[in-house]
């Protein structure tokens, strides 16, 4: 896409689209004036008899009919008062303007930033939030029809209507746009069939990511995971004829290689669930199982562009759960990374095992911070519902500024107990240091719990995305399927702290 350095008054756009917002009270726009006498005087009419919707998120689309014949038509947002608007509530818009943008198969536009402002947030933030929002309402789910004729829609050129400084516009534009890339593709990965994404191509995703990011990058194969032993991955990959993978990206910001954040991604690529089977309904949608994989894989290219100043590694344990005769079973002791014992009770409670080496990996990798991110149980689901990702965590500080990041980028984190009678839980074994499933009460606390048991001391964040990590209809930001879940957030928190002088916790 071109985004277009320059900035226009009205008299100077041609386009085949000019969008504006409209509120309660446009006479508060600053510049309306200019709107109305290049739109006609039919326009403030036409708000008057609600012609033109000003309720928040209400979309009006009309031909234009002033004097330059440049501009076809205008869509106007509603807004609603903007006294209680927050750049959540304005990026979700600007998430259903980019449907728009799609269903009218719009190839450029124009943006005038300044009818979008309302204190505190100014045309920077627009300019943020419409790339970031309209970015992500524009994504469709790829497919493989054979008899669909739709043309793709692609958006070439945007341009703005503004008094603001254009460079800054500009840049603000591009970082908004660099995250909803990165979401769209974390999407893409989420949503590919199980027989197109196996932990191969995903390694294969990260090294290309790697090499496009001049990250280091490890790619360890079963043989190489063996040699290590690495029980937890290995015993969930028993049963596939698809090897494991342990992929491994490092960002290096500094001289040194310290104060390192820790990023640890589940790529189950497919959950049969194993001895302990799913459903046949259960079953379904399971290529998904990889959504942390996914966020923190969306993380690392926004990273990869903003450059941050803050030094990140990067583990993901990849694999799917399988059933041959040869697949790990309920009953069995494995022997993890970190040299802890398990007892398997459920073989559907295999990404903690696959986690359990990825955290211990991250932490001989020189991580001083984890945050583990994982589709992992139905628990969360159940405690939470489908919009908000349940936590876990060591350290409330730590944890205090994670939820900052969350805040800013509007994805609901919810922190959840962990208790040491929750503890006691996942350690009753007769003959192992730990269970893999203490019970179906707290469910999502003992998977996260399990986890922690591989992380020592450091400070430590466990995100549970089973609910939110993929919509089952469409909402404001995007279809549904994938949603691309944290990866804005990963990325939010890792740049605040790169800002930050010190970010001990």
């Amino acid at each position: 896409m071109k985004i277009v350095k320059e900035a226009k008054s009205f008299e100077q756009i041609n386009t085949e689209l000019l969008i504006v917002g409209v509120q309660k009270n446009c006479d508060h726009i600053k510049g309306w004036n200019k709107l109305v006498s290049f739109f006609g005087e039919s326009l403030e009419e036409w708000i008057r008899s609600g012609d033109i919707d000003t309720d928040r998120k209400k979309m009006t689309k009309l031909p234009y009919v002033g004097s330059n014949k440049q501009v076809k038509r205008v869509l106007f947002v509603g807004l609603g008062d903007t006294k209680t608007l927050t750049e959540n509530v304005l990026r979700e818009t600007f998430g259903l303007v980019g449907k728009q943008l799609r269903n009218i198969k719009a190839n450029e536009f124009t943006i005038w930033l300044e009818s979008f402002t309302a204190s505190p947030i100014d045309e920077n933030d627009v300019a943020f939030l419409f790339a970031e929002g309209a970015g992500q309402g524009f994504y469709q789910i790829p497919h493989y029809k054979t008899t669909s004729n739709e043309i793709d829609t692609y958006l070439d050129a945007v341009y703005f209507v503004t008094e603001a400084d254009i460079d800054e516009i500009v840049a603000s534009y591009k970082v908004g746009k660099i995250y909803a890339d990165a979401v769209n593709e974390a999407r893409n990965l989420v949503n590919l069939p199980p027989n197109l994404l196996t932990a191969t191509d995903l390694a294969n995703y990260a090294e290309e990511l790697a090499k496009q990011y001049d990250f280091e990058v490890e790619i360890l194969n079963k043989a190489e995971l063996e040699e290590l032993g690495m029980g937890g991955i290995l015993s969930v990959n028993k049963g596939s004829k698809e090897e494991p993978r342990l992929i491994t990206l490092k960002y290096q910001a500094t001289d040194n290689w310290a104060e390192v954040m820790g990023l640890v991604g589940k790529g189950v690529t497919y959950d049969t669930g194993g001895y302990s089977i799913k459903t046949k309904t259960g079953m379904v949608g399971m290529k998904g199982d990889m959504g942390g994989a996914a966020a923190v894989l969306g993380a690392m290219k926004i990273i990869g562009e903003v450059r941050p100043n803050k030094n990140v590694v990067a583990v993901i344990g990849a694999t799917d759960n399988m059933i041959s005769g040869e697949a790990f079973k309920p009953d069995d002791v494995i022997t993890t990374y970190s040299g802890k014992t398990v007892e398997v009770l459920n073989t559907d409670a295999e990404g903690r095992l696959v986690l359990a080496d990825a955290v211990s990996y991250a932490r001989q990798q020189g991580a001083n911070y984890l945050i583990d991110v994982a589709t992992l149980t139905g628990g969360v689901i159940t405690a939470l519902g489908f919009d908000k990702t349940g936590s876990l965590t060591n350290n409330e500080a730590f944890f205090d500024a994670f939820i900052e990041a969350s805040i800013e980028t509007g994805e609901f984190v919810w922190g959840m107990p962990l208790t040491e009678k929750d503890k006691k839980r996942i350690r009753k074994s007769d003959i192992a240091d730990l269970n893999n499933s203490p019970g179906s009460d707290g469910h999502m606390i003992f998977a996260g719990g399990f986890v922690g048991e591989f992380v020592g001391d450091l400070p430590w964040i466990h995100l549970d995305i089973a609910g939110t990590s993929d919509a089952a209809s469409p909402h404001d930001l995007g279809p549904k399927g994938g949603t691309g879940v944290m990866v804005r957030t990963l990325a939010t928190f890792i740049e605040r702290l790169g800002e930050e002088s010190n970010s001990s916790f």
